[in-house]
């Protein structure tokens, strides 16, 4: 039998959901486990980068879709708006079982951030090692209409401290969004023929049709396919450059603008941005076009960075062709790809300092 609520009634209990906590525990952590394939695999015979990926949202969507429904309410599904980080620690083969394992440690009105750590396990022998970390931030949205964005209810946090730190990482992301999504859509054309170690000369475009098998319930791509096929052009841009074996290092401030619809064809364009000594980070857009429409409308959709490593034939990092920069444009995206690599480099110091005391 269905209840009919007075507007005091529904007020009240509104009010009710806002201020109730949910410790994770009450959720728990979400396991999503895979056996790895000879299709899931890159030329390298590894793991593709791009499956990891796949995983890693489908882990966080299902911990923070069951996180949301947790009454008898409006359904909703969580939909991926940024992966803040995704770190590949080391190479994941076929045969190996990747678990990956998902846990909410922020969650604001409507958004939630999620840890995914990825371990893979050799069956035969039983041994397991961490290969990939993860912190991604989703957004709940409405079964019955695709432009509402839920409510979320709160976790329970430890300590006040987690609590604030958690909601600095909230506001710093809010701001980097706001900035990705006002920033000029930057149009990426077919560049003319280059001199080896150019801009153009590795930059790669690929074009995909968005079909059902491609979408989540709500018809609109899912998050873990998309960054599927900005890790494949970013590996192509890469292999071009170093004209030699390449992994996939770290995802950095990948932002889903908007949503792609079921039957959108994306255009999918890499371009290097900066090269270190051994490692390159490869810009990577997304522009979707609905063709079912009266009139064709083209529009970005993602955009993030892919830190890629240069391999020599033992596999392990060499230095990388230097990158020739021709003009100003070229110039100040490189400038700003050195600011983020010094940036994350003094990041991950601080962090083994953080370790060792």
């Amino acid at each position: 039998m269905r209840c009919f609520l007075s507007p005091m009634s529904r007020m009240l209990y509104a009010v009710n959901r806002m201020s109730r906590r949910h410790p994770p525990g009450d959720v728990g952590d979400i396991h999503v486990s895979r056996i790895m394939r000879p299709d899931d695999a890159n030329i390298m015979g590894n793991i593709h980068g791009g499956t990891i990926l796949k995983i890693i949202e489908e882990a966080g969507c299902v911990v923070c879709t069951r996180h949301c429904n947790d009454d008898d309410e409006e359904h909703c599904l969580a939909a991926l708006v940024r992966v803040e980080k995704a770190e590949f620690l080391c190479p994941v083969f076929i045969g190996e079982v990747a678990h990956a394992c998902a846990e909410i440690i922020f969650t604001s009105e409507h958004s939630l951030e999620v840890q995914v750590k990825v371990i893979a396990e050799n069956i035969l022998t039983g041994t397991k090692r961490l290969v990939n970390k993860a912190v991604l931030w989703y957004v709940p949205i409405s079964l019955q209409n695709i432009d509402k964005i839920m409510e979320v209810p709160l976790i329970k946090y430890s300590s006040a401290e987690l609590e604030e730190e958690g909601r600095k990482r909230y506001e710093a992301q809010k701001v980097r969004r706001l900035e990705t999504n006002t920033t000029p859509e930057d149009v990426v054309s077919d560049p003319p023929i280059s001199e080896t170690h150019t801009v153009g000369a590795s930059q790669s475009n690929l074009v995909q049709l968005i079909g059902p098998g491609d979408c989540s319930l709500h018809d609109f791509a899912n998050g873990g396919v998309i960054m599927k096929l900005m890790d494949e052009v970013a590996g192509i841009v890469a292999a071009r450059h170093c004209s030699s074996k390449i992994v996939t290092g770290s995802v950095q401030e990948l932002n889903f603008r908007r949503k792609i619809k079921k039957g959108s064809v994306v255009t999918v364009s890499g371009r290097l941005t900066f090269v270190s000594t051994c490692s390159l980070e490869i810009e990577v857009l997304v522009d979707a076009t609905v063709l079912m429409e009266a009139k064709e409308v083209k529009y970005r959709a993602a955009s993030g960075f892919f830190i890629y490593i240069c391999l020599g034939k033992d596999n392990k990092p060499q230095p990388a062709p230097p990158l020739k920069i021709q003009g100003e444009e070229e110039q100040r995206r490189f400038e700003e790809g050195k600011a983020r690599y010094q940036l994350n480099k003094a990041r991950r110091e601080a962090e083994k300092q953080k370790l060792h005391k």
